[in-house]
């Protein structure tokens, strides 16, 4: 979403690579004179054509078997493939993919945690320690010093769990469960990376206490307040927390690992999502995290006092510019302005 309602050439969703663009999209076009629509035209070309050859290059040079991108702008949507959605079948990667989206679970995550926050059930700046009495302790980690703010914005200085959860031992046991306090304990048997509110780094850990808390306060489980004030609202066919469920509902392409430089690809489309859990576990589609987007930045999930919290930023420290918000990170645009 380009900040301030700037002029926006597209929304897009990256399969394989993740990267997302959302974008305020009126529910109308308006009309265009038959010159704007021809220069209108002859840039989206433009773009699809650059777009194309980026997904070439991930499945190419990248190695990556298959690529999706799903473009949304004021007039179309479009859905562009390359390579393959299974190495053994050679079967193209379907228009509709369904994937996990990983990371990208955050900004539900946080969406849910604010709607919390505006309906003065959550209070951002109140510690962890009032809603998870008890959990976050041990190692010089201190639940009463930690605000959710501070979760929601990677600021906590907590561990992050991924830090000690070997990807070997996941891709062993794929379909191993993993319980959120157990994922929370495992990181909290290091003490933090730095006093909390004085540094950035990301760390899962923050986004599994969001998802407990949302649990806690309103006595349903993660998946069932994403139904309910997400996926249902917005009608999102193809979005949803699977808790231990290993299979992809609907089209997907397989998801492959390489477990060492030289060794083959492995198939590990079957995995028990609770080693993302509410930090990493959604299945959504390229429709879906567009129209997630475009109804969060556009001011639709959340009343406009939380949509502003949501936006303000503090910077990560990379080189390019970027900046965190809660559950949501900026990148300048070349041209100006910023998408999100």
């Amino acid at each position: 979403m380009l900040k301030h309602k700037r002029a926006l050439s597209g929304a897009l969703t990256l399969a394989v690579a993740i990267g997302v663009v959302g974008g305020v999209l009126p529910a109308t076009a308006t009309a265009a004179t038959a010159a704007e629509s021809a220069v209108g035209k002859s840039a989206r070309h433009a773009d699809d054509a650059r777009l194309r050859a980026l997904l070439h290059r991930l499945t190419t040079v990248d190695g990556a078997p298959g690529a999706l991108a799903e473009v949304r702008d004021r007039h179309r949507s479009t859905v562009l493939t390359s390579g393959v959605a299974d190495i053994e079948s050679r079967a193209p990667v379907p228009c509709g993919s369904r994937f996990r989206i990983g990371s990208m679970t955050k900004m539900f995550t946080a969406t849910m945690m604010l709607q919390l926050v505006g309906e003065r059930h959550v209070d951002l700046d109140a510690p962890v320690e009032r809603y998870l009495p008890g959990v976050v302790h041990g190692h010089g980690n201190d639940g009463r010093k930690i605000t959710v703010r501070q979760i929601l914005q990677h600021t906590s200085g907590l561990p992050d769990f991924l830090s000690y959860l070997k990807p070997q031992d996941v891709v062993q046991d794929p379909m191993a469960h993993h319980d959120p306090r157990d994922l929370v304990e495992l990181a909290l048997a290091h003490p933090p990376t730095f006093k909390p509110g004085t540094d950035w780094k990301y760390s899962n850990t923050g986004y599994i206490l969001a998802g407990m808390i949302i649990e806690k306060v309103t006595g349903r489980s993660y998946g069932q307040e994403l139904q309910r004030r997400i996926v249902k609202p917005l009608h999102l066919r193809g979005t949803s927390f699977p808790g231990d469920g290993p299979a992809i509902p609907g089209p997907h392409a397989r998801g492959y690992v390489r477990p060492g430089p030289d060794a083959p690809l492995l198939d590990i489309t079957a995995i028990n999502p609770t080693v993302g859990g509410t930090a990493g576990g959604i299945i959504s589609s390229g429709a879906d995290v567009n129209r997630f987007l475009g109804a969060l930045l556009g001011g639709k999930l959340l009343p406009p006092a939380q949509l502003k919290e949501m936006m303000t930023t503090r910077p990560t420290g990379s080189s390019d510019g970027r900046a965190y918000g809660l559950g949501l990170e900026s990148m300048p645009l070349p041209g100006g302005g910023l998408y999100w």
